[in-house]
């Protein structure tokens, strides 16, 4: 197998003034003028289009509409094995953010890697693993590839080599650089019987996270694998010229991977501007539920004041139920019933005021088919149930 090494494009490369591009939207890629409220739930959105994008490189057929409804289902065993992929996904990136999020100290290791895939692999047939969590003990052929992984006595010392790449200090610009090359390395290394590719994916949103790219304290999302997905063969193509270890052939997968995450940040931020997302996704999405009769017209009109003032309290919404005497106690019904459904949210700083949510089964749905029709869904074909 060839060595690990960096490379160091010159100053003239397109690959040098790809990361300029990168680091100028980087710190552009700070929230937004996207409310909380909007945030949160478009952070739940991102998240199943992470797991999708993923698990549809592998040749997962599932739909983002029918994983958000799983995503909102309490069943605690799916109705087939390509939600349960996607199930895993998530929780492996509940793993990733629960360990890295906040966290500077936390090291990417072989054991946080042999935890990913276990989780990526459980209670799957198809797509699981005789050792999960373990490295593979044999040889294994990657099949329509021509690279040929490395003998599994050499996996530990390649794996530990990896991290310890990971680990070292490097300039900020170089960031993607490593990032890309790590991504590379874990998938050549091929460590595990299966799993590699969701593993190697998974790996590069924790590097994100280190790297900054990914911060809820900071209201920054990405979706990593919508970059690998939209073309699946050229992501193998890319990656199969990269085993070269060539120079030229290693910064053409930098480059790839550095404009497919300027792509998506530049995407992102579109749903993080608030003069966008409002008019252009979650209006349509509030009108299609009303017509659609998933939401009813007081609950469309107390929603669209919540979109308006961000914050809201029974006295802003009184006035729709007229000037009776049991406007208020209409009021109250109305506004606990919107918040168990989860059309509302009570504030946790504020116990009698609420903020919207869309990330539930009577807005989801719509909310994606809008996010379909703007072009703002990294899977092809998606939203078409």
């Amino acid at each position: 197998m060839n060595p690990l090494k960096s490379i160091n494009p010159s100053f003239n490369s397109e690959l040098v003034s790809e990361l300029f591009n990168l680091e100028k939207i980087r710190y552009t890629h700070l929230g937004g003028t996207t409310p909380p409220w909007l945030f949160f739930d478009l952070r739940e959105i991102m998240y199943i289009l992470e797991s999708v994008a993923s698990a549809r490189i592998e040749g997962n057929r599932t739909t983002v509409v029918s994983a958000a409804m799983d995503s909102l289902s309490n069943d605690e065993k799916p109705s087939d094995e390509n939600l349960q992929e996607l199930r895993n996904i998530r929780k492996a990136i509940d793993f990733i953010e629960e360990t890295f999020d906040g966290d500077d100290s936390q090291q990417i290791t072989p054991s946080f890697i042999r935890e990913v895939q276990k989780i990526v692999v459980t209670d799957l047939k198809h797509d699981g693993s005789k050792w999960p969590g373990d490295w593979r003990s044999c040889s294994v052929h990657i099949k329509k590839s021509d690279h040929e992984p490395p003998n599994h006595i050499e996996i530990p010392r390649l794996i530990q080599e990896l991290c310890d790449y990971i680990a070292d200090d490097n300039d900020n610009k170089m960031d993607i650089i490593k990032i890309a090359l790590a991504h590379h390395r874990l998938a050549a290394i091929h460590p595990f019987d299966n799993g590699n590719g969701r593993t190697a994916r998974l790996v590069t949103y924790a590097m994100l996270i280190k790297a900054k790219f990914i911060n809820k304290t900071m209201r920054t999302i990405l979706n990593p694998s919508a970059i690998f997905c939209m073309d699946r063969q050229e992501y193998y193509n890319k990656l199969a010229a990269a085993d070269s270890g060539k120079e030229e052939a290693l910064e053409d997968w930098c480059l790839y991977v550095a404009r497919g995450i300027a792509s998506e940040m530049v995407r992102v931020n579109k749903l993080l501007d608030r003069n966008y997302a409002v008019p252009n996704i979650i209006e349509p999405a509030l009108k299609s539920a009303l017509d659609s009769q998933f939401i009813s017209a007081e609950e469309h009109e107390i929603l669209k004041i919540a979109m308006q003032k961000d914050l809201i309290q029974a006295q802003d919404v009184r006035h729709l139920f007229g000037p009776t005497a049991s406007a208020a106690v209409q009021t109250s019904r109305v506004l606990t019933n919107m918040r168990d459904k989860g059309l509302l949210m009570v504030h946790p700083d504020y116990q009698k005021k609420y903020v919207m949510r869309f990330a539930n089964n009577y807005l989801l749905r719509d909310v994606l088919l809008a996010m379909d029709r703007n072009g703002l869904l990294v899977v092809k074909n998606e939203a078409t149930e």
